[in-house]
């Protein structure tokens, strides 16, 4: 028996994917435009600007794109709070990518602190995500991203 597949399903498919790979290269785009701010100012004025004029730029995707949710209720109060880490990303991205890890090293033990956080936060629901048992491949993961950060940063 034949499936037939729509057009739309690769975008289904592979858009999460797509769209998460982007969204890494914009990070490593960000830290590389705030360390060279940080470099003729300093890490927390890179960081005021960065903010500033992203702050601008969601304001303007946000009117752009404004609906009324289907459920009005309200987030958790710590919701609220994710601009905090993301002014601790830039302001500590800013110093160590000037550092000798430079932008490779930076981005390699930035996502490896991703794969810890979110392997934590699988397992055990935080943030209120949903809770998942870690599976071998899991484990095996971070292990060969610090392997990776390792060869990286000091050489094979």
């Amino acid at each position: 028996m034949h499936t037939h597949h729509s057009a739309a399903q690769p975008l289904t498919e592979y858009g999460p994917s797509a769209l998460a790979l982007l969204a890494g290269a914009l990070l490593a785009l960000m830290i590389h435009c705030n360390s060279r701010l940080a470099a003729y100012s300093n890490p927390l004025t890179a960081s005021w600007l960065a903010h500033a004029i992203g702050l601008l730029t969601a304001l303007l995707l946000w009117k752009a794109r404004r609906r009324v949710p289907a459920d009005a209720s309200r987030p958790p109060r710590w919701a609220y709070l994710g601009g905090v880490p993301g002014a601790l990303v830039v302001a500590l991205a800013a110093i160590t990518v000037n550092s000798p890890l430079a932008m490779s090293g930076t981005l390699a033990l930035g996502m490896a602190g991703q794969m810890l956080l979110g392997l934590l936060s699988d397992r055990f629901g935080l943030f209120g995500m949903p809770r998942r048992l870690l599976q071998r491949h899991d484990a095996l993961a971070l292990p060969l991203v610090l392997s990776g950060c390792a060869i990286l940063i000091f050489g094979a």
